[in-house]
């Protein structure tokens, strides 16, 4: 067969993993997986000089593994009311002064070109610029291990096979397309980064903003923002509204009549603390009064981060496109809140 002929020409790889067979959920050895993992590479154009360069000595990274079987989110001080953690507890963790005081610098070094596209894309400068803040401090935090050995590593260990193979072949794919390997470092997860995008995601959205020939989210702000912006509009930013703003909640408010009858598919504990949508207009007949300026014809949902009682938000579809780039609602809480900060 052609795909033994394929087969053979493979460099002998890792021997035997630093982990027992029972740590792992993939019963056959890396090396065995890895060759598995090339055969569907090569089926997918990487030619065999990517695939012998790059898994050539391969082993697994036991730190990966456990940092993956130790990924819990921060739990902090919590709300004994609603059993999650204090949210301005996470956000004084998050947003802390340097940040906001680093989103405005990079405002001000960025300038007019955040503006630029944010009139193309329709997604505002400071959501932007707060991104990047997030995930890597504005591009001096973009993580240090290995790209293609987490992603083999993830993938063999098997509880999220089907995640990290696609991965793990897609940064296949990045490097037979000239990237250099020493640039493919980043999260323990296969992130990297300025917006510390997966490998599917830098293939799908990655934007050559300055035209250069090159797509680089590594040094390149044009690069960077015009990626990150490209990735809200993609996910379904709608230029004109804003993300959310604080409300005044009255005690009058009936809860169980705002709960949203409708279970979501994907992160159903983020979206179940979210109540049913209105119209802004509707939830002032009620008694809630946002803090800040929105449209009485927006649609928007109440989310009460630690409970009645608790500051509570009006919150629209953008924020939802926020919960894209990480399905949990303290993160997107805190994207927004930085995004409000930076532009102060």
């Amino acid at each position: 067969m052609v795909l033994r002929l394929f087969f053979r020409s493979i460099p002998a790889l890792a021997a035997a993993s630093l982990l027992s067979s029972a740590a792992c959920a993939q019963e056959q050895n890396f090396s065995t997986y890895l060759q598995d993992v090339a055969i569907k590479a090569r089926e997918e154009g990487v030619t065999e000089g990517t695939i012998n360069s790059i898994f050539a000595g391969m082993t697994p990274n036991d730190r990966v593994i456990e940092l993956d079987r130790g990924n819990v989110s921060s739990g902090g001080n919590v709300n004994p009311a609603t059993g999650f953690a204090w949210l301005n507890s996470y956000i004084s963790r998050h947003n802390t002064q340097a940040r906001i005081n680093g989103g405005r610098r990079t405002m001000q070094r960025v300038g007019s070109l955040a503006r630029e596209i944010e009139e193309t894309y329709g997604v505002p400068e400071q959501i932007l610029v707060a991104i990047w803040g997030h995930e890597t401090a504005y591009g001096a935090v973009k993580g240090s291990f290995d790209l293609p050995r987490s992603l083999a590593t993830l993938a063999w260990e098997g509880r999220r096979r089907e995640l990290f193979e696609r991965e793990l072949i897609d940064v296949l794919k990045i490097a037979d397309s000239g990237v250099p390997r020493s640039q493919l470092v980043g999260s323990w997860a296969g992130a990297f980064g300025n917006p510390q995008f997966l490998p599917s995601v830098y293939l799908r959205l990655a934007v050559d903003g300055d035209g250069d020939g090159d797509r680089d989210i590594w040094e390149s702000d044009v690069d960077t923002l015009h990626s990150i912006a490209n990735y809200f509009r993609d996910a379904g930013w709608v230029p004109g509204i804003p993300w959310g703003v604080r409300a005044y909640v009255p005690n009058s408010v009936d809860r169980d009549a705002i709960v949203n009858p409708v279970e979501a598919e994907e992160c159903p504990r983020v979206y179940g603390r979210h109540s049913r949508e209105m119209t802004v207009r509707e939830w002032r007949e009620m008694g809630v009064e946002p803090r800040g300026a929105i449209g009485d014809d927006v649609m928007a949902f109440l989310f009460e981060p630690d409970g009645p009682a608790h500051p509570g938000y009006l919150l629209t579809e953008n924020y939802r496109v926020i919960l894209e780039y990480n399905c949990s609602n303290y993160y997107a809480m805190s994207v927004g809140l930085l995004a409000d900060e930076i532009v102060q």
